[in-house]
């Protein structure tokens, strides 16, 4: 309930802005006559009145921490005494985004963005430990979207994120998320088949749900038979109290099938074309892995993927092929982890002193004095929550980027040595290089205060036998739909299910939260915690030909892959640059181009600078095509070769095959420079 008013002022020809924001029930006439009569007689003119929520938020486009937690803590604080209230004398604790526990008094507003999903995060990241596996990726996927996240020893934090148009500077759990839910809606176009990224919801939900929604990719998992109606509750339909409705589906299939028949001449089962439409949500789940562990120099196929969410166990194994992952691991728990990881999380306090200066002698002095303040300062913020300061961990961060790049990234404070050699470490296996003549610059110094939760610590279970599930378990026999076939399947009951117990896919595992489907040459064995834990039993065989016909469903995956490509090789060279054009403005393009130069796919950049690009590839071709080398690089910016303007100068990669005689395909960027052309 906010009171926005915006002023603006003429100085020098221009225009200046300022927003005077009035909080909490100052909505009054009298009020807004004051301020305009204040504003009058300062000069102001222009004078706008909204007393809606949204427009705060979006005006605030420069970002400002301190203005969002003035927003959200009044509203959180009487949330928090409510809850507090109705617990009688019960400690109440709450998570916060970057991941910690902390007591409800001392719970504000910029701590809470990403606390849900940060949940999931912990959760995934101790279950994980649980088992063994100490490199994971967290597979969050619920009915709109999918949360993915990466953790290998430590959780990993973004210090300056931007949330709904709006940049704070406080600590949170590193999560990509992309628009790919049970609840996403399919989309046929006349050629290819898509998927979300607008969402059904819960209200009216996937056409199963028997309230007039759209079909969905919970819809293609009914139709393919993954998801078993007769095993989920009835709570579906107006008054609540229907099955899911199976018919309904398969005749919503029956009719995209005849569509896309007359679009495109190609007959296919409504089974599949559900099939379809999965594996297009499996690839964009795929690709939001990508971006938090290829993209940034980890190796996918040597992690776990843990999956949650009440539709992860759905799709897990066919991520995992997509990836190339071995191992899945799904919780007793998977269906609500986000839930249950904050049971686990450790009580933890966080502080940070922003330090902007080259890294050298003096400064470690002046961070060594910063670091114990801050850490004297954490220590007593758990001390204040009945923590024992002799199991407190205190853990202490340097952020270092090198001079003139905004690139930051995050070292254990040690010698200058140490540092200098984490951070080169951590450059080369991003980046692909180290920038050996710069300078490094010590942006903040990070403490973390950490109580660990002794529910997170179990006691190893003797290794049992592994054997084949019990008779009682099975529940009946089925069949799925699966990549272009169908497979024979068991039913098979999780709470019937103990440690040792072993399922082969193709089958379908029944739980009170959740469903999990393990596929051919997959299976399923309970561990020691319970945990199921999905591993290939058969090495997946890779295929490497298509044919030549145009598949609806193919086109779509392989857009997306180049797609991806072409969005990577921006995100490296927006954090290489130094440019300010490139860097802030992000005046420039990546595109990949086939051997003879035709452009297959480009990210989503500047428009003038992709329409002629492909010019400036077939000109270097034409001079050069004889002579070209791999390591070869090229660089343009004639206007009659498929140049913009001068300024603007495109970089062409030609990319070889193994033995260096046959060029692939062609990568090219074009950046905007401001130091070419004008009077010099």
């Amino acid at each position: 309930e906010a009171t926005l008013i915006m002023l603006q002022k003429r100085r020098d020809g221009g225009m200046q802005s300022v927003a005077i924001v009035l909080m909490h029930g100052y909505r009054y006439p009298q009020h807004e006559r004051l301020v305009a009569d204040l504003a009058k007689a300062a000069g102001f003119e222009q004078i706008s009145v909204s007393h809606q929520v949204s427009p705060l938020i979006k005006l605030v486009s420069r970002g400002d921490t301190t203005m969002v937690d003035a927003y959200l803590s009044p509203l959180l604080r009487r949330y928090v005494d409510r809850v507090a209230r109705e617990l009688g004398g019960s400690r109440l604790m709450f998570m916060k985004s970057d991941g910690g526990l902390t007591d409800a008094h001392l719970f504000a507003g910029k701590d809470c963005i990403l606390s849900g999903p940060a949940g999931g995060v912990v959760g995934a990241a101790k279950i994980a430990g649980q088992a063994g596996f100490h490199k994971m990726i967290g597979f969050d996927m619920g009915g709109t979207s999918t949360d993915v996240c990466h953790y290998s020893g430590e959780f990993e934090r973004a210090y300056e994120i931007e949330v709904a148009g709006v940049r704070m500077r406080a600590p949170m759990m590193m999560i990509h998320t992309v628009a790919a839910g049970g609840g996403s809606i399919l989309h046929f176009d006349g050629s290819r088949f898509r998927v979300g990224p607008d969402s059904a919801g819960a209200d009216p939900g996937p056409a199963g749900y028997r309230k007039g929604g759209p079909l969905t990719v919970t819809d293609c998992n009914i139709m393919t038979g993954k998801i078993l109606p007769q095993f989920f509750p009835a709570i579906f339909g107006q008054q609540g109290d229907q099955p899911l409705d199976d018919k309904l589906v398969r005749r919503k299939f029956s009719a995209l099938a005849r569509e896309m028949e007359q679009a495109k001449g190609v007959r296919q089962s409504p089974e599949q074309v559900a099939d379809g439409f999965l594996a297009i949500a499996v690839d964009n789940m795929a690709n939001a892995i990508k971006k938090i562990s290829v993209q940034r120099g980890y190796d996918v196929s040597r992690y776990t993927l843990v999956c949650f969410g009440g539709a992860g166990g759905q799709h897990a194994c066919l991520v995992a092929d997509t990836l190339g992952m071995q191992k899945v691991l799904l919780h007793p728990h998977a269906g609500v982890l986000s839930a249950y990881g904050m049971g686990l999380a450790d009580i933890t306090a966080m502080a940070e002193k922003s330090l902007g200066e080259i890294l050298d002698k003096e400064v470690m002095t002046v961070m060594q004095d910063n670091t114990a303040t801050l850490a004297a300062k954490c220590t007593l913020e758990l001390e204040k929550q009945g923590v024992d300061p002799e199991v407190i961990e205190v853990r202490k961060k340097l952020q270092l980027r090198y001079a003139g790049s905004d690139t930051i990234l995050s070292v254990e404070l040690g010698s200058l040595a140490e540092m200098t050699e984490a951070f080169e470490k951590a450059h080369r296996q991003m980046f692909g290089f180290v920038d050996q003549g710069k300078q490094l610059v010590a942006e903040a110094v990070n403490v973390e205060a950490i109580a660990h939760n002794p529910l997170s610590e179990h006691d190893e279970i003797a290794a049992e036998t592994k054997r084949l599930i019990p008779a009682t378990a099975i529940q009946g026999e089925s069949r799925f739909f699966s990549q272009g076939e169908w497979h024979q399947c068991h039913i098979v009951t999780r709470a019937e299910l103990s440690h040792g117990n072993l399922v082969n896919g193709p089958a379908i595992i029944i739980e009170p939260h959740s469903t999990i489907v393990v596929e051919m040459e997959w299976q399923a064995e309970v561990t020691d915690k319970y945990d199921i834990l999905l591993s290939r039993s058969v090495p997946k065989q890779r295929q490497h030909a298509i044919g030549t016909d145009v598949d609806p469903v193919m086109l779509e995956i392989f857009n997306n892959l180049y797609m991806s490509i072409a969005e990577q090789m921006g995100t490296v060279l927006a954090k290489t640059a130094h440019s300010v054009n490139i860097k802030e403005r992000l005046d420039f393009s990546c595109a990949i181009f086939d051997p003879q130069g035709h452009l297959v796919a480009n990210a989503p950049h500047v428009p003038v600078h992709l329409g002629s690009m492909s010019e400036s590839i077939k000109a270097v071709i034409a001079v050069r095509q004889e002579k070209m080398q791999q390591g070869d690089v090229y660089a343009l910016n004639a206007p009659y070769n498929g140049g913009t303007h001068l300024p603007d100068i495109t970089v062409i990669t030609p990319v070889f095959d193994a033995a260096g005689t046959e060029v692939l395909f062609y990568v090219a960027s074009r950046g905007h420079h401001a130091d070419i052309g004008g009077l010099t």
